[in-house]
């Protein structure tokens, strides 16, 4: 879609014929721009690969709070 916005396809064009906003074709432009699908693709299993080692971090810690609070003084 990105490469049919840069051969000069207006973006309400591209919007209704993919069914999403023009905001969300600019954002992705921002986001995407420039990229190759493979590249692409690449960032995205990075930033979701990303979340869940933040996720896995904050249960860590949460378990290891829990076992400082157990912990009889």
């Amino acid at each position: 879609m990105l490469k049919e916005h840069e051969a000069g396809t207006k973006t309400a064009d591209l919007a209704r014929k993919h069914g999403i906003s023009e905001a969300t074709i600019y954002n992705w432009k921002a986001r995407f721009g420039g990229m190759d699908v493979s590249e692409a693709k690449r960032l995205k299993a990075l930033e979701e690969e990303n979340a869940k080692l933040l996720m896995a971090e904050q249960m860590l810690d949460a378990a290891a709070l829990r076992e400082l609070l157990s912990k009889k003084w």
